[in-house]
């Protein structure tokens, strides 16, 4: 009899067990599943199937021992029951890593997704802040099963909460109020940068200078980091990050460190830092790499270790190392660097140093979960951090456009002082030829005087007399054509220097280019100079385009005998124009790396003069110059024919083409002495 009741009792809790289910209609707002007596859970290996679960019967209550990692997932099990006359929807909500939810319909269980780092296109309706609908008919009951896993080394536990409909629009209502500000300050966050991106991008296409590539990388990264933020609200428009959220959560560390290095970059152009300290701009650029390091060193390591309190412990020592040596170069670069942009740098850095420090002290120290308090609000640290890049953003712009100001006068400066030279070349070429025409219609009255008087043989003698002198003026004229042309290029040269901030190649540059004017000048009043002077003057610019273009150009002059060459003559300055049509425009636009110039004088019969370059010949050239003939050759040549006029020895120009396979490969000029 004992045993019976026994039996009938047991059979009674079984049924009562059996029976035990949520009535959903009952619940007002929410109802919390942790410690509810209807609701069971189960640990297992977070590869187990569901099929496996459905023939499991060890459930426990579930409780805060339930907790989840990489390796274990947590299963709960209860049934949801519609007591109403009328379907009823419920909505579970679960914020952490993942969830998993088996539902019973009358064909079987239906299969929902969810969590925190489930992409929205896998996500139960509806999407927004990871509530999952739970539909029932009327009077239907349900069997629910709930997977919960995480990608976390460390236990996490987060229990699932059921609402109502009532309680989900409240919910829902709440956040809207919370994010709306947030949310708004990020698009218009978004909206600024990509505005200003669009426009950089436009100057880095049209003008191709780093320092627009490097703002660019700076922006576009920034805005990446924007949308990374704006995962973390219920948005819909432009929430690309909930597309992969597991991976915008990889790479938000490396992303910031990424446009601090871009950030560096820019500075350095920006402010032309190398030009005043060599140091500093080397410290920059280390600090530069150990940004771009530690992003791709944070995004393996996360990738392979996901734990959010390592990777916490580790952006706190990464800032309390990194925000210092930054405020140390900030003071650095003030101290060191005199440049008209500083002060747009000095404002944009200290509103990055005040958004970055606050948003640290507000995140590690909880100021964001103070009730009541100042930074009380939907991602505070984040909103802080942006504000203070949105003011140094737009402070780098304000400086962006007035270098470009600044560059745009010095060229107007420089285009100023062309027409200037210009126009006084046009009034001493206009002077000279009054002069001339002067002197010629002198000299033509004194020989019509002259040719009345005198027999024939003096007028023929006097004639060729008058020719010669007439070219000699004529030599004269081209000779006072050439100096200022070559003293205008040398000058030009001189100021490349300057500008590129060579002080020590300028300083040479000067040195050797004062000896050189001296020497040009000491021969302006001789109609021929000897080649062993012309080899000389030769030497000399050579070793000022040497200064100038670096260690790529070479030159090779050899000379059998020097006082061979003081038994020729040759007009003041004729070699010069070749060496420099062949550097400038022949090894000059050479992709080349080594770029070779030899002078070659042979003594050994009569005397030969070759100058042979390895540039991109006179065809490559041609095309570069359609627009700009080179004055210095043409004179040259105007000037060789005239003195084989004048002189007893001739010299016979040879320019040949140089190839290798049928490609260019540089120029060849050949002058030789003919007696």
């Amino acid at each position: 009899m004992k045993k019976a009741v026994i039996i009938g009792v047991f059979f009674i809790l079984k049924c009562l067990a059996i029976s035990a289910q949520i009535n959903a209609d009952t619940v007002a707002t929410k109802l919390d599943l942790i410690n509810h007596p209807e609701v069971k859970a189960l640990k297992t290996n977070s590869n187990v199937t569901f099929k496996t679960i459905l023939g499991t019967n060890n459930w426990k209550a579930y409780d805060s021992t339930f907790a989840v990692d990489r390796e274990t997932a947590v299963w709960i099990n209860f049934k949801l029951k519609n007591t109403s006359q009328d379907s009823l929807t419920t909505y579970l909500f679960y914020g952490s890593f993942y969830i998993d939810i088996y539902f019973e319909k009358e064909n079987g269980y239906e299969h929902y997704k969810n969590g925190y780092f489930r992409p929205v296109n896998q996500r139960s309706e509806p999407k927004s802040y990871f509530f999952t609908e739970l539909t029932l008919t009327s009077s239907q009951q349900a069997q629910c099963y709930i997977k919960l896993s995480s990608h976390n080394d460390k236990k996490n536990f987060t229990a699932p909460i059921l609402f109502s409909k009532l309680g989900y629009l409240e919910f829902m209502d709440n956040v809207q109020q919370a994010h709306s500000p947030p949310i708004a300050f990020i698009y218009v966050y978004l909206v600024s940068l990509c505005c200003i991106a669009l426009f950089t991008l436009v100057f880095c296409f049209r003008l191709k200078k780093q320092i627009y590539f490097y703002y660019i990388g700076y922006l576009f990264f920034q805005i990446v980091y924007a949308f990374l933020v704006l995962q973390n609200t219920p948005a819909t428009i432009a929430n690309l990050a909930q597309h992969f959220p597991y991976f915008s959560n990889l790479i938000s560390e490396s992303i910031q460190f990424i446009f601090i290095g871009f950030y560096i970059y820019f500075i350095l152009h920006l402010l032309t830092v190398k030009t005043f300290s060599l140091k500093l701009a080397k410290a920059l650029k280390i600090l530069a790499i150990v940004c771009f390091g530690y992003a791709i060193l944070w995004f393996g390591f996360s990738l392979f270790h996901f734990d959010s309190e390592v990777r916490r412990i580790a952006s706190i020592i990464v800032r309390t190392v990194v925000l210092p040596f930054n405020l140390f170069l900030f003071f650095w670069i003030i101290y060191k660097v005199k440049h008209p942009l500083l002060k747009y740098f000095v404002v944009g850095q200290s509103l990055f140093f005040v958004g970055s420090v606050l948003s640290s002290i507000v995140y590690y120290n909880g100021l964001h979960q103070v009730p009541n308090g100042i930074f009380n609000f939907r991602h505070s640290q984040n909103i802080i951090f942006m504000a203070g890049l949105l003011g140094e953003v737009l402070c780098f712009s304000i400086a962006l456009g007035e270098s470009m100001f600044l560059v745009q006068k010095e060229k107007e400066k420089t285009s100023q002082k062309l027409i200037e030279q210009l126009q006084q070349n046009q009034i001493m070429e206009s002077n000279m030829r009054k002069e001339l025409d002067k002197q010629i219609n002198q000299k033509t009255e004194e020989l019509v005087q002259l040719y009345s008087e005198i027999e024939k043989q003096k007028e023929e003698q006097f004639k060729k007399s008058f020719t010669e002198r007439l070219r000699n003026m004529e030599m004269l004229a081209l000779r006072s054509q050439m100096n200022p042309h070559f003293i205008f290029n040398s000058l030009n040269a001189l100021k490349s220097l300057v500008m590129q901030s060579r002080e020590e190649d300028a300083v040479n540059y000067l040195d050797d280019f004062s000896i050189l004017l001296r020497t040009i000048l000491q021969n302006s009043s001789k109609n021929i100079i000897t080649v062993e002077e012309e080899l000389e003057i030769l030497v000399l610019y050579l070793s000022l385009e040497k200064s100038r273009l670096g260690n790529n150009f070479s030159y090779h002059i050899q000379c059998n005998s020097r006082e061979a060459l003081s038994q020729y003559t040759i007009p003041p300055l004729l070699l010069q124009p070749f060496v420099e049509n062949a550097i400038w425009h022949g090894l000059h636009p050479s992709s080349k790396p080594q770029k070779n110039l030899s002078v070659i004088f042979d003594t050994s019969k009569q005397l030969k003069i070759i100058i042979e370059d390895n540039g991109i010949g006179r065809m490559e050239s041609g095309k570069a110059k359609k627009m700009h003939q080179p004055l210095g050759t043409n004179i040259t040549k105007e000037r060789l024919t005239l003195y084989n006029h004048i002189s007893h020895t001739q010299m016979q120009l040879n320019i040949l083409d140089l190839e290798e396979n049928g490609v260019p490969s540089g120029t060849r000029i050949t002058i030789t002495y003919i007696d």
